[in-house]
């Protein structure tokens, strides 16, 4: 059996198996490096998403960070740049166990996601396989593929909101993604968060809620690991916990802060925030030295 034989099908498997016991825990990864790929790719999260929508990742990197991914013995879901079914389809070809579909409005846009992710008769996929020479499981047949394939949609927009049954009643969907911060925007809320906004909190709440009684798996992209317990305990299935450039970050400012032998972390995070501003307003570009 060549290597990484399997490892689509068993990544969205084992996402599946985690959502169903309401509990899977994501990363999402922005850089485009195949090392920072296969690092993330190797570590015990029931998923990694690819963000070609906000990350700096495009369709042209897609397919090594994949090959990476799958390295590490994990295939990775992609946040395709837009709810277009060539971009899902190409998503699929480059080596992603299923896509995350950004702006998905109405049960209209939501079938048509699904119907991307599936071969004909079920669906549109065109046939085309990258791997086929390089990999065993390169062009599994098609009913094995649609089986695997992963269909998660994003409700952001306050017309999702309107028609929520409706998208949840789509068919081959599995699983909706709440966008916190485009629903609090689209919904008047400006820059509100469930914390500090209770009509926020209820909002996402109402998704949670509905997917539930649906039997729709519910996901929501989480700020730490604080709001994904929150969230879990709320009935959401997939929160997504961490991103790699905010670890890097906030890795090397923790080491930081270690060397300079401060012990009041929350006062050293205000001293920072606070000399960065004073930095930026007089001009000065630089790392602020509390």
């Amino acid at each position: 059996m060549q290597p990484q034989h399997g490892t689509i099908a068993s990544a969205a498997a084992r996402l599946r198996s985690a959502m169903s016991a309401g509990r899977a825990y994501g990363m999402w990864s922005s850089i485009p490096d195949t090392s920072v790929a296969e690092l993330v790719a190797g570590l015990p999260y029931d998923y990694v998403v690819v963000d070609l929508q906000h990350g700096v990742a495009t369709f042209t990197e897609l397919p090594v960070i994949a090959q990476a991914m799958r390295a590490a013995g994990n295939a990775p879901l992609v946040r395709v740049p837009w709810k277009d079914p060539a971009q899902i389809m190409r998503a699929l070809d480059s080596g992603a166990c299923g896509v995350v579909v950004p702006m998905v409005s109405s049960a209209d846009e939501a079938e048509a996601a699904v119907s991307a992710c599936r071969f004909p008769p079920v669906g549109v996929r065109s046939w085309g396989p990258m791997w086929s020479t390089v990999r065993s499981d390169g062009a599994l047949p098609p009913a094995e593929q649609d089986a695997g394939a992963l269909c998660i949609v994003m409700i952001e927009t306050a017309e999702a909101i309107a028609v929520l049954d409706a998208i949840l009643a789509t068919e081959g969907l599995d699983g909706i993604y709440i966008g916190p911060n485009d629903l609090a925007l689209a919904c008047g809320f400006g820059r509100g968060t469930y914390r500090d906004d209770p009509e926020v909190a209820a909002l996402i709440q109402q998704i949670v809620d509905a997917c539930r009684a649906a039997g729709v798996p519910a996901g929501l992209h989480c700020s730490d690991p604080e709001m994904g317990r929150d969230w879990i305990a709320r009935g959401a299935s997939m929160v997504t916990i961490a991103q790699d450039t905010g670890l890097i970050a906030d890795g090397a400012r923790e080491a930081l802060r270690q060397a300079r032998g401060v012990t009041d972390a929350d006062a050293y995070a205000a001293a920072e925030a606070d000399a960065g501003a004073a930095a930026y307003a007089a001009g000065k570009p630089g790392s602020p030295r509390p």
